[in-house]
């Protein structure tokens, strides 16, 4: 089930940079989708772990616009940039949706991932007030 995640991921990812829905635009993303490494063993929790993810993007669509909404009325001045901690046992296509998560929002932005499982969080905050 999982492998089919990947696959639905790859080929939504495939569409969205192309933006071509024509047959042989649909017979390159599936070939490409299928010809890319499939990365380290999957976890037995792992469905219930993208399906939160699913269902953590549900949620990020009306809070990118109320962060957005807000940034219009308060002005946000103040940057910082902070460590997080990369969830546990995270396949590779969960941690893209972290960072597509995190990025999607207009307050923050991921500048880098580190290997030993950090992301580089790029925040804005509101003006402090003096």
């Amino acid at each position: 089930m999982i492998s089919y995640l990947n696959l639905i991921l790859r080929l939504t990812i495939w569409f969205l940079l192309t933006a071509n829905f024509s047959v042989a635009n649909i017979i390159i993303g599936v070939s490409i989708a299928l010809i890319l490494p499939g990365g380290r063993p999957k976890a037995p929790g792992a469905l219930r772990d993208w399906l939160r993810a699913l269902g953590e993007v549900l949620v990020a669509i009306p809070q990118a616009y109320l962060e957005a909404f807000e940034m219009l009325v308060r002005p946000h001045n103040h940057e910082e940039v902070k460590m997080e901690q990369v969830k546990a046992g995270r396949t590779p296509g969960l941690i893209f949706l972290d960072i597509f998560l995190i990025t999607f929002t207009p307050k923050s932005i991921v500048l880098k991932y580190h290997q030993r499982g950090l992301y580089e969080v790029h925040w804005l905050r509101p003006s402090r007030k003096r």
